[in-house]
């Protein structure tokens, strides 16, 4: 309520410009509706979320500042903190400033009425052990009696004061003397000395643990005498770490040691750019993968991709729309995941095909494309060119879990990139790693394949036009500032107008300069083979490319006036003749669908059988005089022909007569009833023998005990691992015949988490060859997968029941 009150106060004094500025800075805290006063929006301030919303956009000098203040604790001021971060040059003084004001922009800092700097509760728990720093003494020593505290002052040479609370004071003041604390541990015995040095440096976790088997019995010579003064403090029931007051370790540390501040970015190698250079630069990258986007999409609406049993596009439907639209699998995994936030792509059971959004987007300008796909790609939850972890492909689209991390790193790559000197980029662009790393702290680098920081998404960056020459470019600028509109108009400043003509040339190739227009890329991709992609692509004819534009329907004067009237020339002869000699070889053998054929001696017969009324529903067609081809299957042919009084006979696949015979019909064996648990050792009795058997109506009862008696036992069917013990259950029939690695009792343990949903943990081989191993449960049969939900990947994985190879407990 204290740190409340006083945001509260702090907000009530700031005027409305800056008011305003702390709103805009916490829009997730701020959100609708509307506070309805300044103790509501300090409320909303001060909410755990909030905070969690706003450290990942923090920078570096930032969180440093914070951590620092949350291990200075409630006596924190700016004297304090700048002795902390040795920030006493006029410069520092300045950084320091400056970095108060920014976290005082998002509220996340303030001060008191007595000068005090106060932060929100969650930002202080954000840190467990800010700067390797335990609680202050003050917390520490609640739980110490006051006869405790008394014995403390008294080794002190304080008189001590009446109450608890008064001791506590007197003992905190003591220790807030930094060089009174260095001067009361240089007076130590070396024991002593030895074990403050360590817990001074070391972060609490790390201290060492120290059990008294009895009041006043330590086992670690010298910590009696810190336990006495209060340099070390432990909880009353004399068990667990001793714990170091944050005063007492900052005393010992010496004023030497500043907490780590580093207010400006890293120094990066920059060389001079022209602003027409990193234009034309952007407008081939922006161009280049603007077409091959409208490839990939296109290759995905002639053919939807496949998704996996485990979720997402795996790495054949990826190479085999990389191979369809010529373009790389970073290209093709941008493309899936701009165009699946965008709304082009839908996922509709085992496919993702595109969406009626794309069949607009598709008609539009290659500028408007590209601008669809960049705010996607600004906003995109994850890195879509991780192709890879831990040696295993990746799929797209598998919808993983969001990573904020991977969104701060696009963000942190904007920022830094924005604040570059104008007129000059970095020497190389690997360099924005440690600049990204500087603004965004909390970002992921999700690249572990590569030694680069941030190399994957400074690669996507370039890829979509967004850097060029190593600094931010014009589509850049804009998509950091969210100025949707200024994007639009700057891509179709940069990015040339969809290309409606090819040139086709003798060699049977046609050349498009730019991106393509929709309707010239459905032409040219229905009568040639593309085989480049990006700022000029090329397709080649051939005789198959035009076979298949044939096959589809088209026309030869059909398929010569369409390329006519796309061609920036006159057709080149060659085409024109590979044309037409394509289509004179086209038809001259085909394929009718029947289901029998009917054939004679007697063409009037048959011509008989064709104009026949009662014949109609067969679809009987005259392929030649003698021969006739039927919708219907033979049976039905056969009896439609004599229930109309004719005499047909039936020929097996060789061409000779079939002999119909007629077999007696007789009355099925009873079906025995399905096998249940048949786990018990031993013989079956005779009665499970004889419930199997057909009884008749009239048996006599007498009879049927007669055959009860002298019915056989029914043993069991053994199991195939020669241990005589029979299968308990259909389920370890099923794994069994799939896990051929398991052994018998591997196998009924499998089948028993099966059937009773326990967890279990499985020792598997990859497809890769790599062996893991990994805990599963909500597990479900079907043979031969098992899905199951993985504990290591916090997913559900489909699991192949011949790749387990061992199991265990879990």
């Amino acid at each position: 309520m204290k740190s409340r009150s006083a945001l509260a106060t702090w907000l009530s004094k700031l005027d409305g410009s800056r008011l305003a500025r702390v709103l805009a800075m916490r829009k997730d805290a701020a959100s609708s509706p509307e506070p309805r006063s300044v103790g509501e929006l300090a409320d909303r301030l001060q909410r755990p979320g909030s905070v969690a919303l706003a450290l990942p956009q923090l920078t570096l000098p930032c969180l440093q500042v914070a951590e620092a203040l949350a291990a200075l604790g409630a006596r924190a001021t700016r004297d304090s903190l700048a002795e902390l971060l040795g920030s006493t040059s006029p410069a520092a003084v300045h950084a320091l400033d400056a970095t108060l004001e920014a976290l005082s922009d998002r509220a996340l800092v303030w001060h008191d009425g007595n000068e005090a700097l106060r932060m929100p509760p969650p930002l202080r728990q954000a840190w467990s052990t800010p700067l390797g720093l335990d609680a202050p003494l003050e917390e520490l020593a609640a739980g110490t009696t006051s006869e405790e505290l008394r014995g403390m002052l008294a080794v002190l040479g304080i008189k001590p004061p009446g109450t608890k609370q008064q001791r506590l004071a007197a003992l905190v003041e003591h220790h807030s003397d930094a060089e009174r604390v260095a001067a009361l541990a240089a007076e130590a015995p070396a024991a002593t000395r030895k074990l403050l040095e360590q817990s001074a440096r070391s972060t609490p976790r790390q201290s060492l643990f120290m059990v008294f088997g009895a009041p006043g019995r330590d086992r670690r010579p010298g910590a009696r005498w810190a336990l006495d003064r209060g340099l070390l403090l432990q909880d009353r029931h004399r068990y667990g770490p001793v714990r170091m007051p944050v005063e007492v370790a900052l005393a010992l540390r010496g004023p030497d040691w500043h907490a780590p501040f580093e207010p400006l970015p890293p120094v990066t190698q920059l060389v001079p750019i022209t602003s027409s250079e990193v234009e034309r630069e952007a407008a081939v990258a922006a161009t280049s993968f603007a077409a091959q986007a409208a490839s990939v999409l296109s290759a995905c609406a002639t053919t939807p991709p496949t998704r996996l049993k485990s979720g997402g596009i795996g790495a054949r439907e990826l190479a085999r729309l990389g191979k369809a639209a010529q373009a790389d699998d970073a290209v093709v995994r941008i493309v899936l995941e701009t165009a699946y936030a965008a709304g082009l792509l839908a996922r509709d059971g085992d496919g993702v095909p595109p969406t009626e959004a794309y069949d607009a987007w598709a008609e539009q300008e290659p500028a408007e494309q590209l601008a669809v796909l960049l705010r996607a790609w600004r906003d995109l939850p994850l890195t879509p060119t991780r192709a890879r972890d831990d040696d295993k492909a990746l799929p797209a689209l598998a919808g993983t879990p969001d990573c904020g991390g991977c969104l701060q790193a696009r963000h942190g790559l904007l920022t830094a990139a924005a604040e570059l000197p104008a007129g000059q980029g970095v020497k190389v662009a690997s360099e924005l790693g440690p600049l990204v790393a500087w603004h965004r702290p909390l970002a992921d680098d999700v690249s572990p394949e590569n030694t680069a920081a941030f190399s994957a998404v400074i690669r996507e960056s370039e890829l979509l036009g967004v850097l060029a020459r190593g600094a931010l470019s014009p589509l850049g600028v804009h998509l950091a500032a969210h100025a949707d509109e200024e994007l639009d108009i700057t891509a179709r400043r940069l990015l040339p107008p969809a290309t409606t003509t090819a040139r086709i040339g003798a060699d049977l190739t046609a050349v498009v300069t730019g991106t393509p227009s929709a309707r010239l890329a459905a032409l040219l991709g229905s009568t040639a083979d593309r085989e480049t992609s990006g700022t000029a692509s090329v397709w080649r004819f051939s005789t198959g490319s035009i076979r298949r534009a044939l096959d589809a329907g088209r026309t030869p004067d059909d398929i010569t006036a369409g390329l006519a009237a796309a061609s920036a020339t006159a057709l080149p002869q060659p085409l024109t003749y590979l044309i037409a000699d394509t289509a004179r070889g086209h038809g001259r053998v085909r394929i009718a669908p029947a289901a029998c054929v009917i054939h004679g001696d007697e063409p009037a017969l048959l011509a008989e059988l064709a104009a026949h009324r009662a014949l109609s529903k067969l679809a009987l067609r005259r392929l030649a005089p003698t021969v006739l081809v039927s919708d219907s299957p033979p049976a039905t042919t056969l009896a439609t022909l004599r229930a109309a009084g004719y005499a047909p006979v039936a020929e097996t696949a060789g061409g000779t007569v079939r002999i119909e015979k007629r077999l007696p019909q007789r009355a099925a064996a009873a079906v025995p009833p399905p096998r249940g648990n048949v786990g018990r050792r031993g013989p079956r009795t005779t009665a499970t023998h004889a419930s199997k058997m057909p009884i008749d109506a009239g048996t006599d009862v007498d009879v049927l005990a007669d055959r009860l008696l002298k019915a056989p036992p029914n043993a069991p069917e053994p199991d195939p691992f020669g241990s005589g013990v029979p299968f308990a259950t259909d389920t370890e029939e099923i794994v069994a015949g799939y896990a051929k690695h398991l052994s018998y009792s591997d196998v009924r343990q499998v089948a028993h988490a099966i059937d009773v949903g326990a967890a279990i943990t499985v020792e598997y081989i990859a497809a890769s060859g790599s062996r893991t191993v990994r805990t599963l449960s909500d597990l479900e049969l079907d043979p031969p997968y098992l899905n199951a939900w993985c504990h290591l990947r916090e997913a559900e994985r489909v699991f192949t029941l011949s790749r387990i190879h061992g199991v265990m407990p879990a």
